[in-house]
């Protein structure tokens, strides 16, 4: 069974996601729904892909299986409820929704209707992630101590005047929901529930939003971790997590390095490009089928909108935020 789905928002992402699935025999965009649909529109005709502006054509056409939702972050609760409503898969991409009250909502209705929600943390896929992550959760690198991160790039004069991107309703904490998020994502698999953050946020460069975002986290297992975030600095992706036996460090996608405690030169591992967004897709489509379950827990995805929106909040108060202890012994 090929899964049929429809892409929602048809702007820089939305087209990326639809590049990355040609030829794929397990999921195709048979639709797209985009504002602007001129703007789109050689594009879904050179891919075959025929355009609506309209979200409700999509999800009232019974030839549609699911929807990605590539669309401003603000919209992502309200598009996850009318689509589940309808009966259809969800695939949204990151950050899930805004506040963890709407990720709830989400999420229960999802699982009352007995339809397929993932949400899209692309960065799972990467295979020097799963060796760190398999590494960390075996015992190699020891008791797992602290994580260092930052997920940064250049954004300035990227995005046009006017652009959904440059609202700091839609990013707060400038970096925090198009690159940190990913980084909260991999320490929450690998260190569990977090129980308090301290954060803070300010606009160095970009008059319209925040470009450094830093954050200390505390996990309920006793760890700690740091997490910077800029948007007006070259590129970088960094993810070093520190064991009393080992630390490894992820330096860019596709390179580990593994020193251990005895000092013996570091061990490099290198690891050929992968398609992320098109085995995300892939993916979603055999949860869809019912081959294999989505491989991003919706525990996880709930508990990074919780903790992205404590750092908001600890960013904007100037104090730490503890997260419900509930939700931290999860």
């Amino acid at each position: 069974m090929t899964v049929r789905a429809a892409i929602v928002g048809m702007g820089r992402w939305g087209q990326r996601l639809a590049l990355s699935l040609q030829g794929s025999s397990k999921i195709q965009f048979v639709a797209g729904v985009t504002r602007r649909v001129g703007r789109a529109q050689e594009f879904a005709d050179s891919h075959g892909i025929p355009l609506t502006n309209h979200y409700d054509d999509v999800i009232s056409n019974p030839a549609i299986d699911a929807v990605v939702l590539a669309t401003p972050h603000s919209l992502h609760a309200r598009q996850v409820l009318a689509a589940v409503a309808a009966g259809k898969h969800v695939l949204c991409e990151k950050p899930f929704t805004l506040d963890r009250a709407s990720a709830a909502r989400c999420i229960d209705a999802a699982e009352a209707a007995g339809v397929v929600l993932a949400v899209g943390m692309n960065r799972r896929f990467l295979p020097a992630v799963r060796d760190l992550m398999s590494r960390a959760k075996s015992g190699d690198l020891g008791t797992l101590l602290h994580v260092e991160a930052n997920y940064s790039a250049n954004a300035i004069g990227f995005y046009p005047e006017g652009s959904w991107r440059l609202d700091p309703s839609e990013v707060p904490c400038g970096g925090l929901m198009g690159l940190g998020i990913h980084m909260i994502d991999s320490m929450i698999e690998m260190l569990g529930p977090v129980h308090s953050v301290v954060a803070v946020s300010s606009s160095r460069m970009i008059r319209e939003i925040d470009d450094v975002t830093a954050v200390l986290i505390e996990f309920a297992c006793g760890a700690s971790a740091s997490l910077s975030t800029m948007l007006a600095t070259p590129m970088i992706w960094r993810l070093h997590a520190f064991g009393s036996a080992a630390h490894a460090e992820l330096r860019g996608i596709a390179r580990l390095e593994v020193t251990r405690r005895n000092d013996s030169p570091a061990q490099v591992f290198d690891y050929a490009p992968v398609d992320i967004e098109r085995m995300e897709l892939e993916a979603f489509a055999d949860a869809v089928t019912g081959h294999a379950p989505f491989p991003v827990p919706l525990d996880d995805a709930y508990h990074v909108v919780a903790v992205c929106e404590a750092i908001v909040q600890s960013a904007a108060t100037g104090e730490r935020v503890v997260l419900d202890p509930v939700l931290a012994a999860s």
